[in-house]
This record gives C-alpha cells, sequence and structure tokens, in this order.
C-alpha cells in the first residue's frame, strides 16, 4: 500500500489570502472609492478619506500599485506633483466595493443591534 501525501489545502488559500487580505482592508476600500471619482494627489486623499496616516496611505498606495490596481503619475512641475489613478484592474474593483457597501448600508443597524444584545447578554453574566 503506498501512502501518499494529500495536497494541503492552505497551498491555495496562500495565494489568495494576500490579495484579499488587501482589498478587504478598510483604507484599500475607502482609497479605491475615493479614486473612483477621479485621479487625485496624495494629499487630496489624505484629506478626502480622514483618519488615515500619511504613511498607511503611502504603505496603501504602494501595494496597489504593486498589484496592479492604481498608477503613480510624477508631474514635471517645481515642486514634482505626484496622482494617483486606478488602472482598469483598479476600476474592476469598485463594483464588487459599491455592492458591500449597499450590503453594509442595509444591515448596519441590525448588527449593531446584534452586537449591543451580545454584549448586554455577557456583562449580564
Amino acid at each position: 500500500m503506498e501512502l501518499t501525501t494529500p495536497e494541503p489545502i492552505h497551498v491555495e488559500c496562500k495565494r489568495f489570502s494576500g490579495v484579499l487580505g488587501l482589498i478587504g482592508d478598510k483604507w484599500t476600500v475607502m482609497i479605491v472609492m475615493t479614486l473612483m471619482e477621479r485621479p487625485r494627489r496624495f494629499n487630496d486623499i489624505k484629506r478626502t478619506i480622514g483618519g488615515i496616516s500619511q504613511q498607511m496611505l503611502a504603505r496603501t498606495l504602494r501595494a496597489l500599485e504593486r498589484d496592479g490596481m492604481v498608477t503613480r503619475t510624477v508631474h514635471p512641475t517645481v515642486p514634482p506633483q505626484v496622482a494617483y489613478d486606478l488602472t482598469a484592474l483598479g476600476r474592476s474593483l469598485g463594483g464588487p466595493i459599491r455592492e458591500l457597501g449597499y450590503w453594509a448600508g442595509e444591515h448596519i443597524a441590525e448588527i449593531e443591534n446584534n452586537r449591543s444584545a451580545f454584549d448586554a447578554a455577557r456583562d449580564s453574566q
């Protein structure tokens, strides 16, 4: 009887986890939705989103650029101006993100009520 080692499920999951981790990140979602409107400069993105640190914005934009979802264009002005825009791949993410937003909007009150009930039950124990 020959023993074979089955291919672990986590091999395929590992391929997806990095992408899902990026697109499931709240900052990625907010940046993509902001760039759906038009190309923007770094500080414009930062102002529009609010609450994101300069470091986190730079890190997230770099990750989106690495994955081919965002382009970074340096305009030869003094000082240089940098604009960020979604690629076709990045724009294709906008639809699913919008749908998740609609779902969240439809269910946020229910979720908040469930959280309150859960916390109250837990606190009374």
